[in-house]
């Protein structure tokens, strides 16, 4: 029956609304259209057509059919309406069960035939309560999942101000450093020009005034040739009246001296001068911090890319066994021969390294024992006990296991220091002259906690 209707039903369709005919109208060429649907159609043409076959027609043409309208009136009271939302469209019973393996209602036709065999059901009222609350358990766990998350965001979003306000406070320095560069640069400049005019303003005086010796004696020498050749010309006798005092117009000074030495020009020291200048430059940075050589480092370390911490892998790296290299440990990428220097390392949980300086003439591919004689000046943590060379310290209470190692070099008096800054106290102390340049040294056996650099000041305790 439902087949037959949806049949019918093509046949009483408007080919406009797509709707079952309201008011239907028909033209010449026995098209079929709602009057409404036509007479709009029209109104989007310059010449009325069939909106069908494209046939030319006049407005007089579309013409009604009573029976036609009734018709098409009685197939719509006579069309099924939608099934409802609770009734199986299958069986035409109502949802009572609910299937938990197809998660889908049932009826009881359904629940008996072979699809739904073995699957479990309950009532439609006790399985949504019970669903009900599995998804507010689940809801409140994805609330807390969303609490968190908007916590993060909020972290992220603050750490993003924290981080632009130290971009810009870096930034802000960087410019005032490089302004006070530029500006010690263009006094320096200054300066030194002013030397050089200084330095060459007496040779110019100097030669201004012998200029101005010879052009004089141009002058009087021009005017006493002037002179003579004037006598020249007149006549004999007055010439020879006149011929001892022409005479002595022509003595004049010797000539050797009216044309000076030239003396060749001494160029301004402009290396020596750029050197100078670097070397005061010096003095306007503070001590440059260290920071780790990666390509000193053995293969059982890693290397962070800011080279301000080091960490042991767990297997050993693969990497070019340059000369810098270390069998173990790896230096510190600036070496000291002199003066007083500072790094604090941040040791905390690490459970085994060694920390201290070592001689840049020891063979790098060696394992030596840490102590003086191999050249090595180091204070360890290792089971639980400190170590000074291959010495325990027995006066460090465990209970007081310093998070830092702070490392005071002073290289003139030939004295390294191991310290605790935060509990003020000296740890381990090596004195006795270094015979040559030596390079901060760091170890670890810990894969876990790395061991971090940090820059501290020079004052001794």
């Amino acid at each position: 029956m439902a087949d037959a209707l949806s049949f019918l039903e093509e046949d009483f369709t408007c080919l406009i609304c797509c709707d079952v005919f309201t008011d239907p109208v028909t033209l010449k060429c026995s098209h079929s259209l709602c009057d409404k649907c036509l007479q709009h159609f029209w109104t989007t043409q310059d010449v009325p057509r069939c909106p069908v076959c494209r046939k030319e027609c006049s407005h007089d043409e579309p013409t009604k059919s009573l029976a036609f309208r009734a018709l098409c009136e009685s197939f719509k009271k006579r069309k099924p309406s939608a099934v409802s939302a609770d009734v199986c469209p299958e069986h035409e019973e109502k949802f009572k069960l609910f299937c938990f393996v197809d998660k889908q209602p049932i009826c009881v036709v359904c629940y008996t035939s072979k699809k739904h065999e073995d699957h479990k059901c309950s009532p439609v009222n006790e399985a949504a309560g019970n669903l009900k609350e599995d998804l507010k358990t689940q809801m409140n766990t994805l609330q807390t999942t969303l609490g968190d998350l908007k916590k993060a965001h909020e972290s992220c979003v603050k750490q993003a101000e924290i981080s632009k306000e130290c971009i810009s406070t870096d930034e802000t320095q960087i410019k005032e450093e490089f302004e006070k560069l530029r500006q010690f640069l263009k006094d320096e400049e200054e300066k030194w020009i002013r030397s050089l005019h200084k330095k060459t303003k007496l040779q110019d005086e100097k030669l201004q005034a012998r200029m101005k010796e010879i052009s004089a004696q141009i002058s009087d020498l021009s005017e006493r040739m002037a002179a003579v050749w004037q006598e020249i010309e007149t006549e004999n006798i007055t010439f020879l009246q006149n011929y001892s005092n022409t005479l002595q117009r022509l003595q004049h000074p010797s000539v050797a001296n009216t044309v000076p030495e030239l003396q060749e020009y001494q160029h301004y020291p402009i290396q020596t001068v750029i050197f100078i200048t670097w070397v005061k430059m010096q003095n306007l940075i503070e001590q440059p911090p260290v920071i780790l050589n990666p390509v000193t480092a053995s293969s059982k370390l890693q290397v962070s890319e800011d080279c301000t911490s080091v960490h042991c892998v767990e297997n050993k790296t693969s990497v070019f066994d340059n000369p810098e290299r270390m069998n173990v440990g790896v230096l510190g990428s600036q070496g000291f021969s002199s003066g007083v220097h500072c790094w604090d390392v941040e040791v905390k949980n690490n459970s085994h390294w060694t920390l201290g300086v070592v001689s840049e003439k020891v063979d790098r591919k060696k394992n030596y024992k840490l102590y003086p004689k191999k050249h090595f000046w180091c204070f360890h943590y290792m089971n639980s006990t400190y170590m000074q060379g291959n010495d325990p310290v027995s006066d460090i209470d465990s209970n007081e296991r310093p998070n830092i190692i702070r490392l005071q070099l002073d290289f003139d008096e030939g004295e390294l220091r191991f310290i605790d800054p935060y509990r003020n106290r000296i740890l381990c102390t090596y004195t006795g002259r270094f015979p040559d340049k030596v390079f901060p040294y760091f170890c670890t056996e810990d894969t876990i906690s790395p061991l971090n650099i940090f820059f501290s000041n020079k004052q001794k305790l």
